[in-house]
């Protein structure tokens, strides 16, 4: 399997297995966010799983400037939305679909994308 194919795979995984879960709660409690963060941090399981999740998307985030800026890799922002939106799970693998897309067709035409080699 090709590593674009991966990363689309994974993509779609960290869109729907996130929203599955989180869907279900807003429907039946409205975007209460206070309620929201009450519910996953009301234990040191929920406290560690909340804070690594925050700090995991502040890194995935930086990646996707620093990585994206350096590479020139277009519509860094889709993927800055995607974690802020759902999370890390969906912004990561939609980055490198992204920059792995445009760094095939840097390949394919070598003078019009040199940077993206």
């Amino acid at each position: 399997m090709s590593a674009i194919t991966v990363y689309a795979v994974f993509t779609i995984l960290g869109v729907f297995l996130p929203l599955s879960q989180l869907i279900p709660w807003v429907l039946q409690h409205g975007l209460d966010l206070p309620l929201l963060f009450r519910e996953i941090f009301s234990s040191r399981l929920g406290n560690y799983l909340g804070l690594d999740l925050i700090l995991a998307s502040l890194v995935a985030i930086a990646f996707v400037v620093i990585d994206g800026r350096r590479k020139r890799v277009p519509a860094r922002w889709v993927p800055i939305l995607a974690t802020c939106v759902v999370g890390v799970s969906a912004g990561l693998p939609l980055y490198l679909w992204i920059r792995e897309h445009a760094r095939r067709r840097a390949l394919a035409h070598p003078l019009r994308y040199e940077s993206l080699r």
